[in-house]
């Protein structure tokens, strides 16, 4: 089923619900998926669709604005897309009912977003975030990649495209940092990264477990680049999303 909501700023958003196909839980148990950057919604989850549909979870899978089919003409690198999460949980809570178990799923973008939702007021039935391969802030990500890939300096172009990003497009390139977001997290966290991450470094998911206040796992994925861990060991995935949800 095609959904949409309007954000906080009037922008109309896009996603696809899915009923549950094992209905164990009689449609109770819903799962937000979250994509990265220039993706859309059906096309990170692919795999894990099929895992989610097992367990007998509905799915929402949301397109973050100025993708896909969401309204949009700047990126919200989680800062933006955070409080439309919030009006996609509460989309889900109307159409299940009070009673409904959230697990939000981020993978790269979609996990910052997720992160950086868990410092605010989230709804009691969000019971956990799963992160895969999220960044810090779009500010550390892009010095990162300046630096790695581009061998170009940070300064002036980071605090230039700062500027440059509070003017058009209304927020600061580390005005939302998920480091600091989940030193006020109470919703237990799974984070999932690969070792062989060069366009989000592994570093970054340790810095962000370290800060995290609530209950906490941690799987690094051998062998894995960036937003490849449930392919390259979906066992090990398997079995870290099993014994999380298991828990929450």
């Amino acid at each position: 089923e095609d959904v949409y909501i309007e954000s906080f700023d009037y922008l109309r958003l896009h996603g696809v619900y899915f009923p549950a196909i094992n209905n164990t839980y009689e449609g109770k148990r819903v799962v937000i998926c979250l994509h990265g950057y220039t993706s859309r919604s059906l096309q990170d989850f692919t795999g894990l669709t099929d895992y989610y549909f097992r367990h007998g979870y509905a799915m929402l899978q949301v397109d973050a604005r100025a993708h896909g089919e969401s309204e949009g003409k700047y990126i919200g690198f989680g800062c933006l897309d955070r409080k439309d999460l919030l009006k996609w949980i509460d989309w889900v809570i109307d159409k299940c009912g009070q009673d409904t178990e959230i697990i939000l799923h981020g993978i790269s973008m979609g996990a910052s977003t997720a992160l950086m939702a868990s410092g605010l007021m989230l709804p009691k039935q969000v019971k956990g975030i799963v992160s895969d391969c999220a960044f810090t802030s779009p500010k550390e990500v892009f010095s990162h990649v300046l630096k790695t890939m581009y061998h170009l300096p940070t300064f002036p172009v980071i605090p230039g495209a700062d500027v440059v990003n509070r003017i058009f497009a209304g927020y600061g390139m580390d005005e939302c940092n998920a480091k600091r977001e989940v030193e006020k997290a109470t919703v237990p966290i799974l984070f999932i990264h690969g070792d062989k991450d060069t366009f989000v470094p592994t570093r970054m998911c340790k810095e962000i477990y370290e800060c995290c206040a609530s209950p906490k796992k941690l799987l690094i994925v051998e062998g894995a680049a960036h937003g490849e861990s449930y392919y390259k060991d979906t066992e090990a995935y398997e079995a870290a999303l099993d014994d999380f949800l298991d828990n929450v």
